[in-house]
């Protein structure tokens, strides 16, 4: 079971901070973002949670090449650091986006708002 762990914790950390990351980018650049707080605080708050993924990754890594938590076997122990390392580098590449990119949806015109659809047409009603 420990083995188990060893292999899949890693990119399971890399999954769930991909999802934290992206949908706190989601909700910095919706509407309701700018009832709570400003573009600072958000930009301030993206980072952290950036940092706080790598650093887990980073800790997690250097966990896995400690003596406490290595693998008995040898090649166990060799695939769970390079599933690490794997983990390490995709969240480096995956999390750097929205960390280097800003939302602008909210102050281009013509931007796509929350604001109601108009009403379809449809081609099969006919007036009365």
């Amino acid at each position: 079971m420990n083995s188990v762990l060893r292999l899949s914790l890693p990119l399971t950390f890399w999954l769930a901070s991909f999802s934290a990351v992206y949908g706190l980018h989601g909700l910095l650049c919706s509407s309701r973002w700018s009832e709570l707080a400003d573009f600072t605080t958000g930009r301030v708050l993206l980072a952290l949670a950036v940092l706080a993924a790598v650093g887990l990754q980073v800790a997690l890594l250097l966990a896995l090449r400690s003596s406490r938590w290595r693998d008995p076997d040898p090649t166990l122990h060799r695939a769970s650091l390079v599933l690490a390392l794997t983990a390490l580098f995709g969240t480096l590449w995956t999390l750097a986006p929205p960390l280097l990119t800003t939302c602008h949806a909210r102050s281009q015109p013509g931007a796509i708002t929350a604001e109601a659809p108009p009403p379809a047409i449809d081609p099969w009603h006919r007036p009365a």
